[in-house]
C-alpha cells in the first residue's frame, strides 16, 4: 500500500468517476484502475462497487476512505513542514436539508480554512438523497431532522447504512412568512388560521413519503399547496403570493433579509436537528471545524 494508491482512491470517490478521478491525476483510465484493485486485492477488500452506472463505495469502501484522507492529510502536514511542499487542494463536503444556519457555517468555514486552492460542497437537496450522499462519502457531513413521527423510519435508514444522528438543537416549529402578511403581527399561529394560506415545502422527489419531508405535519392536507426545489425560491413565493411553510424558526437575516420573519405555531410538536456521519471514521480536520460552526450558528 502505498501514498500514492491512497491518493488514487480519494481522487475516485471524489470524481464518482474513474474516467474522470484519472483526468484530474494525469494518467491513463486503465492505469487508475490497476493500481486500486492492485490495493483491493493487496487489502483483501473491495473498495469501489463497479456498475454500468460508474462507481460507488462500498461499506468497507467508505470505512477505508476515511483512513486514507487522514493518512493523506498527516503525510501533507510532513512534507510541509520538512519539505516546503505546497498543500493539495483541499476537500469538503456537506449535505443538508433547506438551513439558512448550515449554509452561515459552511461560510465562515471557507473564510477560516480556505486556501488558495480548494474543492468544497454544499449540497441542499432531499432527505434521502442526504443519507445516500453521507453513506456513499459523497459528504462527510448530512445535516437533517427527526421528530416522533420520522424518527424511527430515518434511525433505520441509518443504522443500515452505518450512520449515527448527533443532535445540534431542538427547536419548537414557527412557521415562515413575509413581514407583509397579515398573520405577521400575531405572538403565535394556529394551525387553522393557515387555512386560506399557500402551503409550501419542498420536493422529495421519488422518496415522496411523509416521512422524509422537511416541514412537520407533513400529514396534514392543505387546501393550497405548492412544492419547490430550492430555498430562494420558496423564500420568494412566501412573499409573493403571501404564502408559509413551517420550519425550526432559526433564520439568518444576513443571507436571506428582513422581508421574512418566523412567528411560532401553535402544536405540540418538537423539532430535533443534528447532523449525521459514519459510525467509527475519523472525521477529517474540515469536517470537525464545520460542525464546530454549526454549533455557533445555532447558538442562539
Amino acid at each position: 500500500m502505498t501514498l500514492q494508491q491512497l491518493k488514487y482512491v480519494i481522487e475516485a470517490a471524489n470524481r464518482g468517476s474513474m474516467n474522470e478521478a484519472a483526468k484530474r491525476l494525469f494518467i491513463s483510465q486503465p492505469s487508475l484502475s490497476s493500481a486500486i484493485k492492485d490495493l483491493e486485492e493487496e487489502l483483501q477488500i473491495v473498495i469501489f462497487e463497479r456498475t454500468n452506472k460508474g462507481i460507488s463505495l462500498s461499506v468497507e469502501g467508505a470505512e477505508f476512505l476515511g483512513y486514507a484522507r487522514q493518512v493523506i492529510e498527516q503525510a501533507e502536514l510532513l512534507e510541509s513542514h520538512y519539505l516546503g511542499a505546497k498543500p493539495s487542494p483541499q476537500h469538503f463536503s456537506v449535505s443538508t436539508q433547506h438551513y439558512a444556519f448550515a449554509v452561515n457555517a459552511f461560510v465562515n468555514l471557507v473564510r477560516e480554512y480556505g486556501q488558495q486552492e480548494y474543492e468544497f460542497a454544499l449540497r441542499e437537496t432531499k432527505t434521502f438523497e442526504i443519507i445516500e450522499d453521507v453513506k456513499s462519502m459523497r459528504s462527510e457531513i448530512g445535516i437533517l431532522y427527526l421528530n416522533e413521527f420520522n424518527s424511527k423510519v430515518i434511525h433505520k435508514l441509518l443504522k443500515s447504512a452505518s450512520l449515527e444522528f448527533n443532535s445540534l438543537f431542538t427547536a419548537k416549529p414557527h412557521i415562515f412568512i413575509s413581514i407583509h402578511n397579515p398573520l405577521a403581527k400575531q405572538s403565535i399561529v394556529t394551525i387553522d388560521q393557515l387555512h386560506h394560506y399557500p402551503y409550501l415545502s419542498f420536493e422529495q422527489g421519488e422518496y415522496n413519503s411523509f416521512h422524509f419531508s422537511e416541514e412537520i405535519l407533513s400529514t396534514l392536507s392543505h387546501p393550497k399547496s405548492i412544492r419547490v426545489n430550492d430555498r430562494a425560491t420558496l423564500f420568494n413565493l412566501l412573499i409573493g403570493l403571501n404564502g408559509y411553510t413551517i420550519s425550526t424558526g432559526v433564520l439568518s437575516s444576513d443571507l436571506n433579509g428582513n422581508d421574512i420573519i418566523p412567528v411560532p405555531l401553535d402544536c405540540d410538536e418538537t423539532i430535533k436537528v443534528g447532523w449525521i456521519c459514519h459510525k467509527n471514521i475519523a472525521l477529517s480536520k474540515l469536517a470537525l471545524a464545520y460542525v464546530e460552526a454549526l454549533k455557533q450558528a445555532t447558538a442562539y
